[in-house]
This record gives structure tokens, sequence and C-alpha cells, in this order.
């Protein structure tokens, strides 16, 4: 599932019952896309690539969520990192039972990715960098209008019988 620090719906239902269960908690896009990393706030954006269209990499949108990066990049500078790596360490600080799988492409990205693990947060340091990114200030859906129906939530679960 999609865990970042700007798509945490996940928090509420999924992750504790992931626990409760006992199964381990793997998100995937843990940068928020690419967003941490600075892909359409430091570097541009492809045109075909599919952030291209994602509602919160375009437009007004764009331009709202480059505060969120902005703060970020401040707090990174506290803890002697990259945003990339703030972001990331602070998914990995959710728990032992969380082990992200951030995508790239690039080796350097990958050595930063690494350099995420000597990022250490504490509780104070984890709320401070949550609230940073207040969920009801992301600009934008996290997925591609025509995809929304195919967003966890919309699942149809059996009930327990």
């Amino acid at each position: 599932m999609e865990w970042s620090l700007w798509t945490r719906d996940i928090e509420e239902e999924i992750i504790p019952l992931c626990r409760h269960l006992g199964i381990g908690i793997v998100p995937y896009s843990p940068l928020g896309r690419g967003f941490f990393g600075g892909k359409a706030v430091l570097e541009s954006v492809p045109a075909n690539s599919f952030l291209a269209s994602n509602p919160r990499f375009i437009g007004e949108n764009l331009e709202k969520n480059k505060n969120i990066y902005n703060q970020i990049e401040s707090l990174a500078k506290k803890h002697q990192s990259s945003p990339a790596q703030l972001a990331l360490a602070w998914v990995l600080h959710q728990g032992d039972d969380v082990v992200p799988i951030p995508g790239t492409t690039k080796i350097k990205n990958l050595d930063a990715n690494i350099g995420s693990l000597r990022v250490k947060l504490g509780e104070e340091d984890l709320k401070q960098v949550s609230d940073a990114v207040p969920i009801d200030q992301v600009a934008g859906d996290r997925t591609y209008s025509g995809m929304t129906h195919l967003q966890w939530n919309f699942a149809n679960t059996p009930p327990k019988v």
C-alpha cells in the first residue's frame, strides 16, 4: 500500500489491522512518488511520465504542495539530511514491522535512500515531521482521475463469518 508523509490514509484502519494480525507493512512510494526527492520542485517531470498528469504534481496543486516540500527541506537541514532521506526515515521510524520500498532508477538515489538509515528521529522529531505535512493541506488527489475506484477503501471485502 502507498504510505508516505503526504499519503497517510492507511494509518487509521489498515496499519492497526496489520499489526493486530501480525502482518508486515511494505509501503510503496514512501517518497510521495518522488515528490520529497524533488520531483517537480527541483527537477522537472518529463512530459511522458505518469507524474505529468498526477493531480498533486500539476498546476495550482503543485504550487501549494511546494510549501510542504519547503517545510520538509527546512527540517531536513536540521537533521543533516536531504528532504528525501528525512521523508524515508519518517516511514522507517513508523515501526519495526515497516519495510518501505522506494523505487529508483539511479544509483545516486539508491545511495541517498540508504543514507536515510543514518537519520535518527525521536518521538518529538517524528511529530514535528508529521506536523510539517498536514494531510488536509496536501493539494490534489493521490491518484489519477478515473483510478480512484481502485483504491483500497473502495474494496468490497466479504463480511467476516
